[in-house]
């Protein structure tokens, strides 16, 4: 079993019927080790999307997720990361509503920085942006766990 983190976007938020259909997509296809609330500070979003500092879109992303409150997930399931990155779909969301319309950039996305989530890319990209939002959650004690149950 594979975990992964979803963020929950400002925008969606705000919209109760988008945020409960995502929600209820997301307990369809995965467990949910941990759920909060989370207003993501500026030092934050300067941990959590370090990678792309000096990128053209950095300033415009950190400054809309620093906007209000955002709805963070710790997912489990096998292949929990690219299950997840194919729910949402593509990043660009104009590409999102052509290719892959019922995908929840496509229904919920309002542009390339408002595309409704955020998924990492990667299982050690997960862990990292795991601590960062969950630093109370033990992520070895849960794979710990899960390798006692299949013995």
């Amino acid at each position: 079993m594979e975990v992964t983190l979803a963020v929950i976007k400002p925008h969606v938020l705000r919209n109760t019927y988008a945020l409960q259909q995502i929600k209820t997509l997301i307990e369809e296809n995965f467990r949910v080790l941990g759920h909060k609330e989370v207003h993501i500070t500026k030092e934050l979003s300067d941990r959590f999307y370090a990678e792309h500092r000096g990128k053209f879109f950095y300033h415009r992303l950190t400054t809309f997720m620093n906007s209000g409150p955002c709805y963070a997930l710790i997912l489990q399931s096998e292949a929990s990361v690219q299950k997840w990155r194919r729910l949402m779909g593509p990043t660009k969301v104009f590409r999102a509503v052509y290719t892959e319309p019922q995908c929840i950039r496509a229904l919920y996305g309002l542009s390339d920085t408002r595309n409704a989530c955020h998924g990492s890319d990667s299982e050690a990209s997960a862990l990292r942006e795991i601590g960062i939002l969950f630093p109370e959650f033990d992520v070895l004690a849960v794979a710990d766990r899960e390798s006692k149950k299949r013995t």
